[in-house]
């Protein structure tokens, strides 16, 4: 592949990637080393591409294949979470309304496993069996992890965007 079309490509994915990748990843060094790792598998395996105009997919199904290596060398899928630990609680003003974009940050709080799993499962769009197979758990690791992410998206809802509506009626 030429320099030039391989810098109109960066330019055109890295933005896309680095969001997927912002989503499983915390530390921008780990977002970083993922996309740099997958940017070389797009170059060097570009002719594996069987069909053009799933190019996008591929690129960002290369990306979040990067970000599971680097979580399951990090991470113990297995656990399960019986609370959440945060260091620091989300919040927002008191006139805030729920965005897609508020959604996707309060990921950022959830425990990696269940974030990881949330995010194939969810958003991505991989099934409780494929999950298991790609993170090397069993389906009922996988659809626990989900439930408590569930759980744990709601509450923050509940106590970030929604604690003032409840307490204005009294």
């Amino acid at each position: 592949m030429h320099r030039d079309s391989q810098r109109q490509v960066y330019e055109l994915l890295a933005p896309k990637l680095y969001h997927t990748c912002k989503r499983y990843l915390k530390s921008e060094e780990a977002i970083e080393e993922a996309m740099a790792d997958a940017f070389y598998t797009i170059f060097t395996k570009l002719d594996q591409l069987k069909e053009t105009k799933a190019f996008e997919a591929w690129a960002r199904k290369i990306a979040v294949n990067q970000c599971l290596l680097s979580l399951k060398r990090n991470i113990n899928f297995n656990i399960y979470i019986e609370d959440m630990a945060r260091a620091e609680e989300p919040s927002v003003g008191q006139t805030a309304t729920l965005e897609e974009e508020d959604l996707l940050h309060l990921l950022t709080y959830l425990p990696e496993g269940c974030r990881t799993v949330f995010n194939l499962y969810a958003i991505e769009g991989f099934s409780h069996k494929e999950i298991a197979a790609m993170l090397g758990i069993s389906e009922g690791t996988s659809k626990s992890q989900l439930n408590v992410s569930r759980t744990k998206l709601k509450e923050m809802v509940n106590n970030v965007y929604y604690k003032n509506t409840s307490s204005n009626g009294k």
